[in-house]
């Protein structure tokens, strides 16, 4: 396949290079500033781009199989992330490329607490709920859209370093915790499933979730 990743210096975007790279897909990996061009695994073919700006996405989508945007705003930017989204979608809606958008847990309900979400929670840290938001209202336009053919991966709770296990736990709406009550899965096996969902695309026009197996 021949994929295009947003965000591809990040903790999840170089992962995800990372992983497709090792499948022996064609990547092209996308950054905002060739400063970070160091945290790119070397095999893919590195380009500058905005995820914001919509020639910028149709330029570097156009002719490729899937389209992955891992992008995150920096601190104090969480609110341009919806807008972000809402420019990727455009783009996937003009190119006909599919979309896989790593969004957040924000939105994902808690096992038996009825309709309340992660970030409703009274226990949700404070100095997420920005970030929390944003993703929110980018899961909410992912849902609206009708023509751009996307899928939506919300994270467990928590998004840790750890080695590469090949396994995980699919779900669809709910947080999914272990025994313990811990929602977690690493960096590793997080690129895993969104490869695996690439490759075997089930999830269209719909969310779902992992966390460790």
């Amino acid at each position: 396949m021949r994929i295009t990743v947003f965000g591809a210096a990040g903790e999840v975007g170089s992962r995800v290079v990372a992983e497709a790279l090792e499948r022996r897909h064609e990547v092209t990996a996308v950054v905002r500033n060739l400063a970070r061009a160091g945290a790119v695994p070397a095999a893919a073919a590195l380009r500058t781009g905005d995820a914001g700006n919509l020639d910028d996405v149709v330029s570097l989508s156009a002719g490729q199989d899937l389209v992955i945007t891992a992008t995150r705003p920096a601190p104090g930017c969480e609110h341009e992330l919806p807008a972000i989204t809402s420019v990727l979608l455009s783009g996937a809606a003009r190119t006909g490329v599919r979309l896989l958008v790593v969004g957040g847990a924000a939105t994902l309900l808690i096992s038996g607490a009825g309709a309340l979400t992660l970030h409703e929670s009274a226990a949700f840290p404070v100095e997420l709920r920005a970030i929390a938001r944003a993703c929110a209202d980018q899961h909410a336009i992912c849902r609206a859209e009708t023509v751009a053919d996307w899928t939506y991966v919300s994270p467990p709770a928590e998004l840790v370093p750890g080695r590469r296990t090949g396994a995980y736990r699919l779900g669809a709406d709910e947080l999914l915790t272990d025994a313990d009550g811990v929602s977690a899965i690493s960096l590793a096996d997080f690129a895993v499933a969104l490869l695996d969902e690439a490759e075997r695309p089930v999830h269209q026009r719909t969310r779902f979730t992992v966390a460790s197996a």
